[in-house]
């Protein structure tokens, strides 16, 4: 007990030392701490700029896809380029992609 008496009044208070003590609880150990919802907002910004990329990709396929569903000159533009198709009577040469590292 003669130590009670050496601690400052104010730290002996209960309603102080729960209130620091609900403080402390809330920022660092709850789910839903400051730290945590900093890296949460984070992702969030990750996400939804994504969203808008593949948002984009999505009406740039969409555009692409209705192209080759109306126009052969399309068709056989898109075989050419992605499938390396020819014709019978031509000859192809496929060449390497330049490197950036050079």
């Amino acid at each position: 007990m003669k130590y009670l008496h050496q601690i400052p009044p104010f730290f002996r208070n209960k309603y102080l030392l729960a209130s620091i003590f609900f403080v402390v609880w809330m920022f660092f150990f709850d789910p839903k701490d400051w730290s945590s919802e900093i890296r949460r907002r984070a992702k969030y910004g990750e996400l939804q700029q994504s969203e808008t990329h593949l948002s984009g990709m999505i009406t740039e396929t969409k555009k692409e896809l209705g192209q080759l569903k109306n126009n052969a000159q399309t068709i056989e533009k898109y075989a050419r380029e992605k499938y390396l198709m020819k014709k019978d009577n031509e000859d192809l040469f496929v060449l390497p992609a330049p490197d950036a590292n050079k």
